[in-house]
Order: structure tokens, then C-alpha cells, then sequence
């Protein structure tokens, strides 16, 4: 089992920054690709950006693409989501989650509690 646990989640006004961290605990983060998703209210949930477990791969959803940036500290078994220059359709809960692959689909085995991300006009 993998525990995953994430912060950093807040109000903040348009072309404003937050950084999400996703904190693991459990069995061998390292071991793991880490993916961040988001759900609107009234929507699905989609994929925002993705990780390999050495973080030699990285893709990222076409929206949020030269804006956000993920990364990872296997040390600190914690992943991150730099998000600058904030849209308010980047309101959303945003999750991680750990899993085999870096795949920008939900085919992961873990997942939080998620983060509620609001960005005002």
C-alpha cells in the first residue's frame, strides 16, 4: 500500500502561482511513477501532468503545458506541481497518485484525498 497525501492547495487570484507537494509513505516511492489529475465540479477527471519513477519522462495535459511543471524528490518521497500563471479554469480538486507507469491516463494504483485549487477572475 501506498499512502499519498497532498498540500499546498488554495485560493489565488488569475497569473498567480501555488505549488502542490503529494507526500508518500508506505512502500518504496522510488519505485513508482507519480501522476497529478484535477476534477472540476461537473466534470471528469483529467490528467494534468505525469512522472516516471526516475524522472527521466514527464508529460503534461496540452492546457497546462509552459505552465506547470512536476518534479519529484525520491529522498523526500514527494512529488510536486508548480502551477504559474493561474486560470480560473484551472479550478479544481487535484489529486496524485502513484502507479507502474508515467501514462496520461488514470491507470494508476494509488491515489489521495486531493486538493482544492481555486483561482479567481
Amino acid at each position: 500500500q501506498v499512502q499519498l497525501v497532498e498540500s499546498g492547495g488554495g485560493l489565488v487570484q488569475a497569473g498567480g502561482s501555488l505549488r502542490l507537494s503529494c507526500a508518500a509513505s508506505g512502500r518504496t516511492f522510488s519505485n513508482y511513477a507519480m501522476g497529478w489529475f484535477r476534477q472540476a465540479p461537473g466534470k471528469e477527471r483529467e490528467f494534468v501532468a505525469t512522472i516516471s519513477w526516475s524522472g527521466g519522462t514527464i508529460y503534461y495535459a496540452d492546457s497546462v503545458k509552459g505552465r506547470f511543471t512536476i518534479s519529484r524528490d525520491n529522498a523526500k518521497n514527494t512529488v510536486y506541481l508548480q502551477m504559474n500563471s493561474l486560470k480560473p479554469e484551472d479550478t479544481a480538486v487535484y489529486y496524485c497518485a502513484a502507479g507502474p507507469v508515467a501514462a496520461p491516463i488514470p491507470n494508476y494504483d494509488y491515489w489521495g484525498q486531493g486538493t482544492q485549487v481555486t483561482v479567481s477572475s
